[in-house]
């Protein structure tokens, strides 16, 4: 079986510096950055315009791999919960995903709203949102 390789597509430019200052979702946030796209993979970008919400994927290198139970957004009162029942920044694989709305391009670089992610964050994927 041919094992996963994790292409990092580009990185997180934002405001954001400590877990303790980030929002704890993307739908909670009026935070802004920037989506800088290595140049090998700006083709890629064709097609995305300003106004349109993106759901981006990103892998959260400064987050705690080993745990498997958390307390849903740090509240003790609701209990342990396994992480796969929640949106825990602290998991196996630790990919989050956020909607971000794009609010201009500008050749690599994505201006984003809505982040709830770290400066220096790296980016593994960018996908088209889909509305019901």
């Amino acid at each position: 079986m041919e094992q996963p390789k994790l292409q990092i597509i580009g990185i997180l430019h934002g405001d954001i510096h400590s877990r303790e200052d980030a929002p704890k979702n993307f739908d909670e946030s009026e935070r802004v950055g920037t989506l800088e796209i290595y140049p090998e993979y700006q083709e890629g970008l064709e097609g995305i315009v300003a106004g349109q919400t993106i759901v981006v994927l990103f892998w959260l290198h400064k987050s705690t791999r080993n745990n498997l139970q958390v307390y849903p957004r740090g509240n003790r009162s609701r209990g342990l919960r396994g992480v796969f029942a929640t949106r825990s920044p602290v998991r196996p694989n630790p990919i989050a995903v956020s909607e971000l709305k794009v609010q201009a391009i500008r050749a690599n670089r994505l201006e984003v709203s809505g982040l709830d992610i770290l400066d220096g964050t790296p980016i593994i994927d960018i996908k088209k949102k889909i509305s019901r």
